[in-house]
């Protein structure tokens, strides 16, 4: 008679757009904690495959089991399946969210329909972080990005952390002529105590630029679709540097 075949499913989430909110909460949940990088790797393999190791071999095997079956897996071949969840190591290269704290629903995770005003808001709260490591503006931020009064927990306010990190970061891909790389004097900007007046500055900047000038038009600017003011500032970046291009020359 042929040995029954064991069929053990490992799969997992292929990347940050393949994780829902159980496993946002549950990672988010392990990095407040303070564990190291890898260890939350194989915590979140073996939980995310419903496996749990329950021993290990005098050849350093680990004795597995998944629902009602018990294996034996090579530590090399742990360290092998690891390695497909090595992008939790970075931050999400697309805008990712709990969609809940709470009962209050969060904003669209790219801001997309989202007033301009409240990307203004949320990224001067979190700038003003990074200068400060304040947590309660997290909690000022968690309020803005799910519209109401919300408590987060450990975990939550992580995950409203990386929520911005990741949409600053998709954004500046998407209107690149507008997220300029910093210049020397603008990197160094977190660690001079004038933060809030230059950010106030590039705010002030930006509706400028968005109004012509024209004052009475700032409510018609903080309220336009953060998309479409983006938009439009980037399109100014690119022609403002076409210019300086041909004045060069």
């Amino acid at each position: 008679m042929d040995a029954q075949t064991l069929h053990i499913d490992l799969s997992v989430p292929n990347g940050w757009h393949d994780i829902n909110d159980k496993q946002l909460r549950f990672f988010y949940g392990l990095v407040a904690e303070g564990l190291p990088a890898e260890d939350i790797v194989v915590i979140c393999l073996l939980r995310w495959s419903r496996t749990e190791v329950i021993g290990k071999q005098p050849n350093g095997a680990f004795l597995m089991r998944q629902g009602g079956n018990t294996f034996t897996v090579a530590a090399v071949a742990i360290a092998m399946l690891i390695c497909y969840l090595q992008w939790l190591h970075e931050i999400p290269n697309v805008p990712v969210r709990l969609s809940k704290i709470g009962r209050k629903k969060a904003l669209p995770a790219d801001f997309q329909g989202v007033p301009f005003e409240k990307l203004i808001i949320c990224d001067n709260l979190y700038q003003g972080y990074l200068h400060s490591q304040d947590g309660k503006l997290l909690d000022q931020l968690a309020a803005v990005l799910y519209d109401g009064n919300v408590r987060p927990d450990d975990a939550e306010r992580i995950s409203v952390f990386y929520w911005m990190s990741s949409l600053k970061a998709y954004l500046s891909k998407r209107f690149s002529d507008f997220f300029q790389p910093a210049n020397a004097e603008d990197a160094n900007l977190l660690g001079t105590p004038n933060i809030g007046s230059r950010l106030q500055e590039s705010v002030d900047a930006q509706i400028r630029a968005l109004t012509k000038g024209d004052i009475t038009k700032e409510a018609e600017v903080l309220a336009l679709d953060t998309w479409r003011a983006l938009t439009e500032l980037n399109a100014q970046a690119r022609e403002y540097r076409e210019i300086q291009k041909h004045t060069k020359r």
